[in-house]
């Protein structure tokens, strides 16, 4: 797995390319949490992800309770795939989708 951070101002696009899994979500998890104080806008780009596991999801749901006190997140460029695991567990409901 591959993490592109691009910060402006208070705004952050966190891409990630390959897997999120139970092996490769400690490196993001440790990103979100070290990195996240004073930005209000976080993006997660999702064009290049093959493949998110419940390990990689509750990263996300991590990072969607933080930024609920500080701001908003979006993840974007999902694939089908993901869009079905973001289906299925009910992450479309509770997390904004573009």
């Amino acid at each position: 797995m591959i993490i592109e951070k691009q910060v402006t101002d208070s705004a952050m696009t966190i891409k990630v390319i390959g897997r999120l899994d139970s092996v490769t979500s400690p490196q993001l998890e440790e990103v979100t949490s070290k990195e996240l104080e004073g930005i209000t806008d976080l993006t997660f780009d999702f064009s290049e992800l093959e493949y998110i596991s419940s390990a990689g999801l509750r990263v996300i749901l991590i990072s969607q309770k933080t930024m609920n006190n500080q701001g908003k997140m979006r993840v974007t460029g999902i694939n089908q795939e993901v869009r079905d695991i973001f289906e299925v567990t009910g992450f479309v409901d509770i997390i904004d989708v573009e």
